[in-house]
């Protein structure tokens, strides 16, 4: 049976043509489609940070957003529910949570919460505005920048579903969360095409870091146990080990989303030093927002000041509280409070994430305690920038 052998040209030729005819018929299906059938994805946003270095704050810069559904670490009810495990044992757990929460499905703390619930069963839910104002609760607009203490005494009872509902309802989704040690834990989410994940790194000086977790150690001791998996035993920090595993997974984060990153990273990481947020607020948010595909408002920018710019460091009792305060002189509050030899064991455990990260080592009280020498350091030219990542091929 004789066979007829076309010539290659002519077959790409007609995979050409045909791939253009394609193309352009769908493109003209395209523009007759109803522009109400465009719908904006929404935009998924992970605060990633550890206890005590300032994400309370940046997550409020969140918050206050009329933009933004916020929740401020949901997965504190997998750590309580599962307390006996490690943190490496729980990260999927963690994960899981967190993705069903991006995507406004609540029904995942079915397993951590009892059945019949209210706002107020959720983890640290009113210094979320989205729950204090419609359709989560009557009492506030959403252009309202709303009081964690407000929200308590007039939103507390309505039923739970409404954390659902108002989810569904905004952009932006946003979920500050400290429990997690390992940036390759997020790959799956981070390659979810349901999702629309970008990450902002929060650090801070792990000096300051330890000052501001002695205003709450008893607060911090069943976390302690899990991140050193004591099965379940509350336990102080006392030999800074739980600063030790803070620092390495900052070091971690930090070299896995800068060095040789995967292609699915790109323009998906930022990193925020907490003392450049305080020195420099507004440069630094707006650095923020624009990542996040958020613009800042006049009654936000009023706010931002007025919370950066209080009096004095902060009480002992505020430790967990967002108060006016002078925001520099709290981020250097540890020079003048805790003892060199504490300095030098901090420095010693941290070395690695105090260099990367970009902070002066100090080797005397002197040079401690003289605050006219600048501890943080300038962002090294030579730092990570996607603008100029090249993936070889």
């Amino acid at each position: 049976m004789a066979r007829i052998r076309i010539p290659s040209t002519i077959v790409i030729l007609f995979v050409t043509v045909q791939t253009g005819f394609l193309l352009f018929m769908y493109s003209r299906y395209s523009s007759f489609m109803p522009q109400s059938e465009e719908k904006p994805s929404q935009v998924h946003i992970l605060i990633l940070s550890s206890w005590r270095s300032g994400s309370s704050f940046v997550g409020q810069l969140f918050s206050q957003h009329p933009s933004v559904f916020y929740l401020m670490e949901p997965a504190w009810h997998v750590w309580v529910t599962m307390y006996q495990n490690s943190a490496k044992v729980l990260h999927m757990a963690v994960r899981d949570l967190v993705r069903s929460v991006f995507l406004c499905d609540m029904s995942v703390f079915d397993a951590y919460m009892p059945w019949k619930r209210n706002l107020s069963d959720l983890f640290q839910w009113a210094v979320s505005r989205a729950l204090c104002s419609a359709p989560a609760c009557d009492s506030f607009q959403r252009t309202d920048i709303t009081s964690e203490m407000a929200c308590k005494t007039l939103c507390g009872r309505y039923p739970f579903s409404k954390v659902e509902e108002a989810c569904k309802t905004y952009r932006h989704v946003v979920i500050k969360e400290v429990r997690f040690f390992d940036l390759k834990v997020l790959y799956p989410l981070l390659t979810d095409p349901s999702l629309n994940l970008k990450i902002i790194h929060l650090v801070r000086d792990p000096r300051a870091v330890v000052k501001s977790r002695e205003q709450s150690v008893k607060a911090l001791a069943r976390d302690n146990g899990i991140v050193l998996s004591t099965n379940g035993t509350k336990v102080e920090d006392s030999k800074y080990k739980v600063m030790e595993e803070i620092c390495r997974s900052h070091v971690q984060i930090y070299e896995t989303a800068t060095l040789k990153p995967p292609n699915f990273l790109k323009d998906r990481y930022l990193m925020i030093r907490f003392e450049d947020l305080v020195r420099d607020p507004l440069s630094q948010i707006s650095e923020m927002y624009k990542f996040a595909n958020l613009s800042l408002t006049p009654t936000l920018k009023s706010w931002i000041y007025n919370i950066t710019h209080g009096q004095g460091p902060g009480k002992k009792k505020e430790a967990f509280k967002i108060t006016s305060r002078d925001a520099v002189s709290v981020s250097q509050a540890w020079r003048n409070v805790l003892s060199f030899q504490k300095i030098k064991k901090i420095q010693e455990v941290c070395k690695g994430a105090i260099n990367m990260l970009g902070y002066q080592l100090v080797d005397s009280e002197k040079e401690q305690r003289d605050l006219s020498v600048d501890l943080v350091l300038p962002r090294r030219q030579n730092q990570f920038s996607w603008s100029s990542f090249n993936p070889k091929h």
